[in-house]
């Protein structure tokens, strides 16, 4: 996963973030989004402590221009988007 970008929803807690924190330690950039803005940012912070990479954004996955926006974050930060996770519950 070394330098590949992924978005994963619902990662501020739960598998969401286990997932994160497992892609950024094999070496993905990873943006944490999720409706909880302030835990996707601390998740991230945690994980950029830790030597990866990480950014948290804003994500309400029942609106199609909050995925778009993430998704244009994603890419605006770090390039190509190359895996999308979805964590739906």
């Amino acid at each position: 996963m070394q330098g590949k970008v992924a978005l994963v929803t619902g990662g501020a807690s739960g598998i969401g973030l286990s997932i994160s924190k497992l892609m950024a330690k094999e070496g993905a950039k990873v943006v944490i989004a999720d409706f909880n803005e302030a835990g996707a940012k601390e998740a991230a912070e945690n994980i950029n402590k830790q030597g990866g990479e990480a950014a948290g954004v804003f994500l309400d996955a029942g609106q199609a221009d909050s995925i778009q926006a993430a998704v244009d974050s994603t890419i605006e930060q770090y390039g190509t988007l190359r895996y999308l996770l979805i964590m739906w519950v």
